[in-house]
């Protein structure tokens, strides 16, 4: 039994901003918060490094917590054998980068909670994930495995040198381009059919279990549907959208997705909500409802939104990172239902009815418990629905009274900024203002508070900035502003995507390979640089830079961003050609890069044209307001045309631009006619 954790007693962490780390302040464990202190006393004591990463949200974070760093007797053996470094990936998502990329290369599964033995100079040397406090299932004893580690740095100096001289070389190796690889649109179209190909005509998804939403992906389907008109990309989307928003993995009374599937159907969540699923996801329904016009796709995102602005807006209107999957010590505890609580809050009709409808028996569909889903087909009218509704309502209420899971209330610059840019993809499709005044508010939390002059930071909690930020901040909150920007024709949003740029090129980009790195210049508290161009939960920041590139071309009119996006996209295909789907994001970087349609709006009646405009599929159009010729570069290709009329629009593809369109209802015929469809 782990011993009970001293509450009196507090350590470093409780100095730190990150919710996960201050869930560690009470440990016995003498923790570090990674830094030049923490390395100092590590090269000073000659002892090695216990990396431990983890996040709020991870469930076997806390198992791992609670067995092994509360427990007295094994945070003796921690603080006399080594150095202990706990690390919020969310927070430092690049020193866990570095360090699951080593693990990756020992041959060993990644995951999180991160168990990494460093030296004292933070260089890798083994590592894994979890570790039981008592051996079991063939998993060595935490305590024996720090034991053992420790000995082979006194006794054996020689086995640590070449892992870790051998770790070292490999993951330099790892940064190196190899040749340069030609992807156009014959190869993207390929490749989505490979991909699809691949889901399960079922249960929609990725065939297997774990299953993860991968919205990514889904984004690539959806991108060769438009382009080649095969319908079944978008009934492959679409099918795994519906199955999705219908299974446990969704809410059904409080709204959001969680992170992932454990089963094949949808069923079983791992219960945590993350900022960035959500984002993806808000998209993907968005474009799925215009698509084919089924309410459920309107309906999970309203849901989703509601959810979002009760419990996970902070009070500058910047949005939360994560909602922990467990409370009371059990995951997902706060959503699971016994038949007996439904019939006790509904009452004996209404719950049965209800049950009916949710899979809800007294046997319980997990472990005794029930979740609520549809994956069941079950007829409904929509008077059953505007019931259900109701008792939705009800159940959210009586849930409202129970242990809620924690909430990591950390603004993330990245994660906002894709959730930025899907409120405001969402709001246009959808005719929700209130949504885009939702991301205005947001932006401006972030543009105000987690910038320092033109460079943003990462994390900010409690009045803290962690600085500087990342390569993916920059790369999400440009993407946020160049949304902004093409929704409201406001010129200052334009203006922090050309200042966000300068900056993230000056501090982050690899001169050699035109990609860029994941930390700053002025990082220094890294063992290198991160160096990745493979996707992770989000998009790489290099295919997110990517398409930015791209927008920033059309909008300034200043090709020396399109000669940026060729070099990057053209530098990372070489990658993608060994892992191509390890890179979707650059994979859908290239189609806007191919395909995507300019459309210039100008004269008197610009802004109504723009409505028109914005409703094209916004992952294939960018929207130009340009009131007069002045307002374009001089080289535009649409510059002598809008001279000769002046309240018009012309779609811009390629090189190529239309007569002038006089009705906005006349832009979607044009766009086929120019792509040939």
């Amino acid at each position: 039994m782990a011993s009970i954790q001293n509450t009196a007693h507090v350590n470093r962490l409780s100095e730190a901003t990150s919710p996960y780390l201050l869930q560690h302040k009470h440990n016995p464990v003498d923790w570090w918060t990674w830094g030049p202190e923490a390395l100092a006393e590590a090269k000073a004591s000659d002892r090695p490094i216990l990396l431990s990463v983890g996040y709020a949200a991870c469930h076997w974070c806390h198992v791992m917590a609670h067995e092994s760093f509360e427990d007295e007797a094994t945070a003796r053996v921690m603080n006399e054998l080594f150095v202990n470094i706990k690390v919020d990936r969310e927070e430092r998502p690049d020193i866990d980068q570095i360090y699951m990329n080593a693990l990756h290369l020992l041959g060993e599964q990644g995951g999180w909670p991160l168990t990494m033995f460093l030296t004292p100079q933070a260089e890798p040397v083994w590592g894994g994930t979890y570790f039981p406090k008592e051996a079991r299932f063939g998993r060595p004893a935490f305590v024996d495995v720090l034991r053992e580690v420790s000995r082979l740095f006194r006794e054996e100096p020689n086995r640590i040198e070449q892992n870790r001289a051998a770790l070292l070389a490999r993951l330099a190796d790892k940064a190196r381009p190899a040749g340069r690889v030609t992807i156009g649109l014959k190869e993207l179209d390929a490749a989505g059919m490979q991909v699809g190909n691949m889901f399960d005509s079922i249960n929609g998804g990725l065939r297997g279990a774990p299953k993860f939403p991968q919205p990514a992906i889904l984004e690539m389907l959806w991108r060769a549907g438009l382009r080649t008109k095969d319908a079944r990309f978008f009934e492959t989307v679409e099918h795994t959208l519906e199955r999705m928003s219908e299974g446990g993995i969704y809410d059904h009374l409080g709204g959001g997705f969680s992170r992932y599937s454990v089963d094949e159907k949808w069923l079983v969540p791992h219960f945590e909500k993350m900022l960035y699923d959500n984002a993806q996801l808000l998209e993907l329904l968005a474009l799925a409802w215009q698509h084919s016009g089924a309410l459920i796709f309107a309906r999970r995102a309203r849901e989703t939104v509601a959810w979002l602005a009760r419990e996970m807006t902070t009070d500058g209107g910047a949005f939360a990172a994560s909602l922990d999957a467990d409370s009371e010590g059990e995951e997902g505890k706060f959503y699971v239902w016994s038949k007996s609580e439904i019939l006790e809050l509904l009452g004996p009709d209404d719950g049965e009815f209800f049950a009916r409808h949710y899979d809800v028996s007294d046997e319980g569909n997990f472990e005794g418990h029930n979740i609520l889903n549809r994956l069941n087909t079950v007829p409904r009218s929509e008077a059953d629905e505007a019931r259900l509704s109701q008792l939705r309502a009800a159940l959210l209420r009586g849930r409202s009274g129970r242990v809620r899971p924690g909430l990591d209330d950390k603004v993330l610059a990245d994660w906002n900024g894709l959730m930025i840019g899907a409120l405001v993809n969402a709001s246009i499709l959808l005719d929700e203002p209130n949504w885009l005044a939702m991301a205005e508010r947001a932006f401006d939390f972030i543009a105000r508070s987690m910038t320092k002059g033109l460079r943003l930071g990462h994390s900010w909690r409690d009045d803290k900035l962690l600085f500087p930020g990342l390569a993916s901040d920059f790369a999400a909150m440009i993407r946020a502003a160049l949304a902004l920007y093409e929704a409201t024709g406001g010129r200052s949003y334009l203006g922090h995507a050309l200042a966000w740029q300068t900056a993230f090129d000056t501090h982050y980009a690899d001169s050699d390979t035109g990609w860029y790195f994941l930390s700053a210049d002025d990082a220094s508290d890294l063992l290198l640089r991160p160096h990745s161009t493979q996707d992770d939960a989000i998009p790489n920041p290099n295919a997110v830079a990517a398409q930015n590139l791209v927008r920033l071309a059309a909008l300034t009119g200043d090709d020396k961003w399109r000669e940026k996006a060729d070099r990057l996209i053209e530098g990372i295909l070489s990658a993608a050609d060994r892992n191509l789907f390890g890179h979707v994001a650059l994979l859908n970087a290239l189609d806007l890069r191919l395909r995507g349609a300019e459309i210039v709006v100008t004269g008197k009646d610009s802004e109504r044209f723009a409505r028109t405009a914005l409703k094209m599929p916004f992952v294939e159009r960018i929207v130009l307001r340009a009131a007069d010729a002045t307002e374009l570069a001089a080289s535009h290709p649409a510059q002598e045309n809008i001279k000769s009329a002046r309240n018009a629009i012309f779609v811009c593809i390629g090189e190529r631009c239309s007569l002038p369109i006089t009705e906005p209802a006349d832009i979607a015929a044009v766009l086929a006619a120019m792509r040939g469809s």
